[in-house]
């Protein structure tokens, strides 16, 4: 039997690598399981919508080129909490951080 961990989705379509790096790096820092997960879809606010529905813990990100956006379960098509396009590393870090403080329910970092 396969056992899934609770875990953050990230999906992606040609992603920037430095960006799902960041943001996997700032999902890591807090102390949450991601997986990452190659999509035919282009849009950005699918991939980051579709991403949160299937993510056990409601939480997911997309990743599309050099755009970044996260999401939380529940939102509306073409809402999300927050997204980049050309983020810094910072900012793709920061992303990634507050994707896992959502669902720890703690205050998102600045």
């Amino acid at each position: 039997m396969i056992v899934k961990k609770p875990s953050i989705y990230i999906y992606v379509n040609k992603p920037d690598e430095g960006i799902v790096h960041e943001v996997c790096s700032g999902i890591e820092e807090e102390g949450v399981f991601f997986e990452i997960i190659e999509r035919s879809e282009q849009d950005l606010s699918v991939l980051v919508r579709t991403a949160a529905e299937d993510s056990m813990l409601g939480s997911g990100v997309g990743v599309s080129e050099n755009k970044v956006a996260f999401s939380i379960r529940g939102l509306k098509d073409g809402e999300y909490i927050n997204g980049y396009a050309n983020p810094t590393r910072e900012q793709s870090r920061m992303l990634g951080m507050n994707s896992a403080r959502a669902i720890k329910k703690q205050a998102f970092k600045d």
